[in-house]
């Protein structure tokens, strides 16, 4: 990232750190339980870093379901 950043290439590392909802692994009722982590979220995440003005841009983002315990 340090040595790309000068050049305009912003590089990220993304951490999915949770299961995916996909509609061959979970039913429709259980991705209602904010256990697996939304596909649609998770391009939506990909996105905003891609938008990032270069004034203020992330080189890591974790990206994790809601109900995970601390």
């Amino acid at each position: 990232a340090r040595e790309l950043q000068p050049k305009g290439i912003h590089v990220a590392h993304f951490v999915i750190d949770g299961g995916i909802a996909s509609a061959a692994r979970v039913s429709p009722e259980e991705k209602t339980n904010d256990k697996w982590l939304d596909p649609d979220a998770i391009a939506e995440t990909y996105l905003a870093v891609h938008r990032q003005p270069r004034s203020a841009w992330s080189t890591e983002m974790e990206v994790r379901p809601w109900v995970e315990n601390f």
